[in-house]
């Protein structure tokens, strides 16, 4: 069945327009403290980003909660991943953060966490979906609640992170520029790195308009001009729930979530800490990963594109890394979500293990040509449903066939259709995304 609230990362919008209107929103907090009730649980766990709309809705889904008889702990401005560790390590009901990722900060969003700490599954989606749904048809949303930040909690994550990077004394010969988006690691990642003393920041100066505006990972211009002049550095730049990191190296080049996932295979099996020789990647992963794990006796599996099938995916085969190559690295001894910080001090880890810099690591992956373009669409209709659309994906998926790959895709979250098409030359990437990209726009699109 469908969903109509949740997408591929929780429920998503413009922040007072459906699904983010303040009934939706009041309803999503009496699900919640209904189905916490039920479970035994007595207090939920709420954090936000920067996003000036963050607040309301935050107050709101607590006055949801709060009338169901559910305590609210507010951690205020703090990462996705700081909501996860907590709501796992202390034991919440549910955690819940507000945000919209990358997103415009006009968008926002609620992503849930179950008492494991992890992403809820599709079909309790679902389920909370059709409990939502019928709530908020039949309840006059009540008052928000009055929200005070415990500055204890984001403490407590921040030191989580620093025992990772316990005992490493090399991480403090390293110099990284960091990237906060103007987002929620705009208040911790200053006391991470500079109590390592070894990072200049930016992008630590959100106004609630600002988040990933011109910076983070989704815009790492500035931040390959600051490594540029830097003499020597290399960059970090995060989303704006910090969920994700994206790398710039000496030479300003981008070093993305594969190659962030070769390099901390490499290591961790060093370690003996990869169960399996075998990490979980998404369709999304370049087939040069692939081949580059397999020369090392490695292996990898694929699953949709989202963090959480990531996760789902280790939880079942017992694997202890797994990610994409957006940068949503999951360190499964430490984290059930991805956590940017988290993969920043293992990355200083692996270069300081290495003792080479991240210019001539970034190399081991040899990438095969690609290309991935977002069509506007005005529907979503199953691929198969569309027979000129799925004629053209199995045509060019039988002419690369050992040779390259087509997925095609849409986005959870936004009106867009993805085509993105790998094969050995850049020749062949062309010739198909050009193919596929007319016929998507002349039958879906906006």
């Amino acid at each position: 069945m469908a969903k109509q609230l949740f997408g591929t990362d929780g429920i998503r919008g413009r922040a007072g327009e459906p699904p983010l209107d303040d009934p939706t929103v009041f309803a999503v907090g009496l699900a919640l403290g209904d189905a916490s009730r039920k479970e035994g649980g007595s207090t939920v766990l709420i954090g936000m980003d920067t996003r000036k709309s963050g607040p309301h809705i935050a107050a709101t889904l607590a006055g949801g909660l709060v009338s169901k008889g559910v305590a609210v702990r507010f951690a205020g401005v703090i990462p996705t991943p700081g909501v996860a560790y907590l709501t796992k390590s202390q034991s919440y009901a549910a955690g819940i953060m507000i945000s919209a990722s990358h997103n415009p900060f006009h968008d926002n969003g609620i992503k849930v966490f179950g008492p494991s700490g992890m992403k809820l599954p599709d079909s309790r989606e679902e389920e909370l979906e059709a409990e939502i749904l019928r709530l908020r048809d039949r309840t006059t949303p009540g008052p928000a609640a009055n929200l005070e930040v415990d500055e204890a909690l984001d403490e407590t994550y921040v030191e989580h992170l620093l025992s990772v990077a316990a005992g490493e004394p090399a991480l403090a010969k390293q110099r990284v520029i960091v990237d906060c988006a103007n987002g929620a690691a705009a208040r911790l990642a200053p006391k991470v790195f500079e109590r390592l003393g070894v990072a200049e920041i930016f992008g630590d100066r959100p106004d609630g308009r600002n988040i990933n505006e011109g910076c983070g990972s989704l815009h790492l211009e500035n931040l390959q001009e600051r490594v540029a002049v830097s003499g020597g550095r290399f960059g970090v730049a995060f989303d704006g729930d910090a969920d994700r990191a994206l790398f710039v190296d000496e030479d300003g080049a981008i070093v993305d979530g594969d190659v962030i996932l070769l390099l901390a295979a490499e290591f961790l099996a060093g370690c003996d800490k990869l169960p399996g020789n075998r990490i979980v990647t998404t369709v999304m992963a370049n087939m040069g990963l692939e081949k580059a794990l397999s020369e090392r006796g490695l292996s990898m599996v694929r699953t949709p594109v989202g963090d959480k099938y990531v996760l789902e995916e280790m939880v079942r085969g017992n694997t202890s890394l797994g990610g994409e190559q957006s940068g949503h690295i999951i360190f499964r001894d430490y984290a059930t979500t991805g956590d940017g910080l988290l993969t920043a001090l293992m990355m200083m880890q692996i270069l300081a293990a290495e003792q080479k810099p991240l210019r001539e690591l970034r190399k081991r992956l040899k990438v095969f040509p690609q290309a991935l373009e977002n069509i506007r669409v005005t529907a979503k209709p199953p691929i198969d449903d569309v027979p000129v659309l799925a004629d053209a994906v199995e045509r060019s998926s039988r002419e690369l066939d050992g040779r390259g790959r087509v997925v095609v895709r849409y986005s959870g979250t936004e009106p867009l259709a993805r085509v993105m098409v790998e094969a050995e030359t850049q020749g062949l990437v062309d010739t198909h995304t050009h193919r596929l990209v007319q016929l998507f726009k002349q039958e879906l699109g906006a």
